[in-house]
């Protein structure tokens, strides 16, 4: 039996086919595309319309080789599409790195307490959520909320497209900031407090469940039978945890792309005063369980620096960059990879020297000087967070799997390994991928849960281990990182 899976990361997407044959997952790449913002008029959209066309490619490109019996579909999280009373998205949705909510947390604090906030819905604050994008329309553009009839998270409007059905799946409603974690339910008072309608809402749906099947116009046009699109684990990091192979119940993962998720599962909630110091956040997982985890600024900055090269005229070699990386000096510059400014598009090497200049630290000059910051950098947050949890959980961990396209770069693995002076097991590297055709499985009942998911991607996955290397010296410099280099 075959699914078709796509994958929408914040740069790229990808349509994958995957197989389970013998005990096993076998992927095969179909389709792959760019997934580039558009500025316009000073906003930073998703060119939606585009990505809807390279979803049509990628079930064209499957239909013509293989049959497959489902559709699933992942994104990114917090963004959304607007319906009207006809049915038809009102312009493309804006991205979540948009400055239109650079004032926002302030102002939706003034309606409600922070606190208040955070026991409501137990997500770490971030100027990106769903929350606070949504104030901004209550309050700078009301004529686009009155002429709202449904609203969609960005795996949701794909599934609308397909189907013509309107649902809101629970692991990517679960990070817009508005959701109540242990009823799985929009907060009214919350949205009250901004001047929002819960009504726009759509009904909840389940990661396992089916949203409907193809259109027969569309199933038509891509020469493909009328398949089921399932509501897998919708959230691109929810899918990836389906594919995390642990065999044991407690562990820690990293979540490694554009942003790093570091965190655990848990089966309910971590909403006190200590998880809401340390703003961690708690969204939801496949089965009703939660992921307590952490949003780090991750390969973001790396790919960023790398576009920035492009468009110096440099050609990009990734082996190259690496090894370039590992023969430059250690610890010379470290940053926070979450400060503000490394968050939005533009000349990022720049930035860093500036913040190297900011901080009295030796500014990197090469190549191979600033990937080496960007990736030791990475691995002291990682090591931060890997102590924060483990108190917060009152938990020890044996291992850190790292999952995900990130891993690719085998320095950051190695680095995470001495910085956390713990084994770090690295794979699957298309994590997400594998966690949206686990879940696709399940729905038609060809996997029975979880349990055997994660037996069967560890079965089909080749599996790379990281040990510590040299842990004291990543010790001394961490207690420098601590005291001159994080923001918190």
């Amino acid at each position: 039996m075959k699914v078709l899976a796509f994958d929408f990361g914040a740069s790229s997407g990808r349509a994958i086919i995957i197989e389970k044959n013998s005990g096993k997952l076998e992927l095969t790449e179909v389709h792959r595309f760019n997934n580039d913002v558009v500025e316009i008029n000073g906003t930073i959209y998703w060119d939606v319309l585009r990505l809807f066309y390279e979803i049509k490619q990628g079930i064209l490109k499957a239909s013509r080789e293989h049959e497959f019996d489902a559709i699933g579909i992942d994104t990114w999280g917090v963004d959304f599409g607007l319906i009207d009373k006809n049915g038809n998205l009102i312009g493309n949705p804006v991205n979540y790195r948009d400055l239109r909510t650079e004032k926002m947390p302030e102002y939706v604090f003034s309606k409600i307490s922070k606190d208040d906030i955070y026991k409501k819905t137990g997500i770490q604050f971030m100027r990106i959520n769903t929350l606070y994008q949504l104030a901004y329309l209550a309050k700078e553009q009301p004529e686009i909320m009155d002429m709202t009839e449904k609203i969609l998270f960005m795996p949701d409007l794909f599934a609308y497209f397909l189907t013509g059905e309107m649902r809101m799946e629970e692991t990517i409603a679960s990070t817009s900031n508005i959701v109540d974690p242990r009823t799985k339910e929009i907060d009214k008072e919350l949205m009250e407090k901004i001047g929002i309608s819960k009504d726009i809402f759509c009904k909840p749906i389940e990661p396992g469940e089916i949203y409907g099947t193809l259109k027969p116009e569309l199933a038509k046009e891509l020469n493909c039978k009328e398949v089921p699109v399932v509501a897998v684990a919708t959230h691109d990091t929810a899918s990836a945890i389906v594919a995390v192979p642990s065999a044991v119940k407690d562990f820690v993962y990293v979540s490694c792309g554009t942003w790093s998720l570091f965190g655990t599962e848990n089966e309910v909630p971590v909403i006190n005063e200590q998880s809401s110091e340390a703003n961690y956040t708690n969204e939801g997982g496949f089965g009703k369980t939660t992921r307590f985890l952490k949003n780090i600024m991750g390969l973001w900055i790396f790919q960023e620096t790398c576009r920035q090269w492009q468009r110096e005229g440099k050609t990009i070699d990734y082996k190259e960059i690496d090894k370039a990386a590992m023969e430059a000096e250690p610890f010379k510059c470290l940053i926070d990879p979450d400060y503000p400014e490394f968050e939005t598009p533009g000349n990022i090497p720049e930035r860093i020297r500036e913040y190297a200049k900011k901080t009295n630290q030796p500014v990197p000059e090469t190549d191979g000087e600033l990937v080496r910051t960007i990736y030791e950098s990475l691995a002291l947050k990682y090591k931060y967070n890997f102590e924060k949890i483990k108190k917060l959980t009152g938990k020890n961990y044996e291992y850190i799997h790292m999952v995900g396209g990130g891993i690719k770069a085998k320095p950051i693995c190695e680095f995470a390994a001495s910085a956390c002076n713990v084994t770090v097991v690295a794979g699957p590297v298309e994590a997400t991928a594998t966690g949206n055709g686990a879940v696709q499985f399940m729905a038609l009942n060809q996997i029975a849960d979880l349990k055997e998911a994660r037996k069967i991607v560890a079965d089909s996955t080749h599996i790379d281990e990281y040990k510590p290397q040299n842990p004291e010296k990543w010790d001394e410099v961490y207690e420098f990182y601590k005291k001159n280099i994080l923001a918190e």
